[in-house]
């Protein structure tokens, strides 16, 4: 019987256009995603380098780019959260421990909390017990300790607990750990389905 749940949060609750950045950063002038950005990107998720360090690592190659120009294009990811699912949420944090676990940096939590204000974002955060961002833990999915810790430090048992994610090498991580999984497909799947899919037994 599951007694917790842990949620991801990019195209869970927030949805997301995955082509947006590189289409923006097209449009500065950098064509190829290349070894070094995806390491920085990797390093800024994980809170190694600073906001600063981040966005200089792109004037590298976009010498012309303003900090702005980067912030705007990096945060053109970021779409709209619906209502229902905020709503969902809330039902569904009197029934469950729920936990926000998500790879993720200080630019798009800063423009997701301007995005929706100060209102809608508390509503959203006070429905977990904790919420966890990689650029705070120094830990990315689907890295096994990111789990370990998780578990750990709110005593949860994997077997009572189901992480929902929409990439599978972040739920075969968790699946390898005992945690029952739900691999959501982006576009075909709701996270509010989570009773009619048959992944929790209302």
């Amino acid at each position: 019987m599951v007694n917790a749940i842990i949620f991801d949060f990019g195209d869970i609750f927030i949805n997301l256009d995955n082509e947006a950045p590189i289409i923006a950063f097209n449009k500065l002038g950098l064509y190829e995603w290349n070894d070094d950005l995806r390491t920085i990107n990797r390093a800024f998720e994980k809170g190694e380098i600073s906001e600063l360090e981040f966005i200089e690592g792109f004037q590298k190659y976009l010498p012309d780019a303003t900090i702005e120009d980067i912030r705007i294009a990096w945060n053109s990811i970021l779409l709209d959260f619906p209502l229902y699912r905020l709503e969902f949420l809330q039902l569904l944090s009197s029934k469950y421990r729920l936990f926000l676990l998500s790879n993720t940096d200080s630019i798009h939590i800063d423009k997701f909390q301007q995005k929706v204000g100060e209102s809608f974002y508390s509503d959203f955060y006070q429905c977990f017990e904790k919420v966890y961002f990689s650029f705070e833990l120094g830990l990315r999915k689907p890295e096994v300790e990111i789990f370990n810790y998780v578990l750990n430090k709110n005593d949860l048992t994997p077997k009572r607990t189901l992480f929902v994610d929409d990439k599978k090498e972040n739920t075969d991580a968790a699946k390898a750990l005992g945690i029952n999984v739900w691999n959501l497909k982006v576009g075909q799947e709701d996270v509010v389905q989570l009773f009619e899919n048959g992944i929790l037994t209302p």
